[in-house]
């Protein structure tokens, strides 16, 4: 897992799988469970409905504030769920662009798109790193557990400031490290899949979108504990080991980070 190529094709391979359902995500309860366990309520998931498919670190949308006619990007969108999310709140008048790698994540978000009747939602593909989305063109970021995935974070933040209008803000949840992990799990690709080995130490994660020249950053909630790892690597779980559990126990935090372009 030391290649920009291996990282991007594991998490490529892993999160098709998930999306054709031959794969769960990194934890053996159900979508609505995870979720519940992540900051959603029983109406988000029910308004959302199939893109659930019980991924996520958090609700980046639980303390952000969207208004009607924005246009809100979802990096690492998947099947769609914070997308849809996001359209309940923009309304109409709003639009709301996913952006995934995964061929198998974009078909199945379409189809949960058409179904919702969600027609201005769009779903691209793309990489977080060098987004299909044009400069100063989006009022709004969000991003649920998925920039600790990309090898180059530097270049997903310099994306973020990119594609937002002056003044326009964002709020991602993510994984960041209290500690240092110990080689056999940074090494390990389900861990690395399931959003652990490839996370950084939280002020290593904060400084990048101060240097990319995003500013006003705060970090309004922090997970950690056994509640955090019992959704990331829960007893007997599906995709990472038992010493991935206690590794996320003590040395693996979810946090909700916002900021803003100058």
């Amino acid at each position: 897992m030391n290649t920009t190529g291996a990282i991007k094709s594991a998490v490529q391979q892993h999160y098709g799988a998930v999306a054709r359902g031959e794969q769960s995500g990194c934890g053996c309860g159900s979508a609505a469970d995870l979720a519940t366990n992540i900051g959603y309520s029983a109406e988000d998931i029910a308004f959302a409905g199939a893109g659930n498919l019980g991924l996520g670190c958090g609700n980046p949308l639980a303390l952000a504030q969207l208004k009607p006619g924005m246009t809100v990007l979802d990096l690492g969108s998947g099947a769609g769920f914070d997308a849809f999310l996001a359209w309940r709140q923009v309304g109409a008048t709003g639009k709301v662009i996913g952006v995934d790698m995964t061929d198998d994540m974009l078909e199945r978000a379409r189809q949960n798109a058409a179904q919702l009747g969600a027609a201005n939602v769009e779903f691209r593909k793309g990489h977080i790193e060098q987004l299909p989305v044009a400069d100063n063109s989006v009022d709004f970021v969000i991003s649920n557990c998925v920039i600790n995935l990309s090898p180059d974070k530097r270049a997903v933040f310099g994306e973020i400031y990119r594609v937002l209008k002056p003044g326009g803000r964002f709020a991602v949840s993510d994984i960041v490290l209290l500690a240092s992990l110990p080689d056999k799990v940074r090494s390990d690709v389900s861990a690395y899949v399931g959003c652990i080995a490839g996370a950084d130490p939280m002020g290593d994660y904060v400084r990048l979108p101060l240097e990319a020249g995003l500013v006003d950053l705060s970090i309004p909630q922090i997970a950690f504990g056994s509640k955090l790892a019992a959704v990331l690597a829960p007893e007997g779980s599906c995709c990472c080991g038992g010493d991935v559990a206690k590794v996320a126990a003590s040395a693996v935090a979810s946090i909700k980070l916002h900021g803003r372009k100058p």
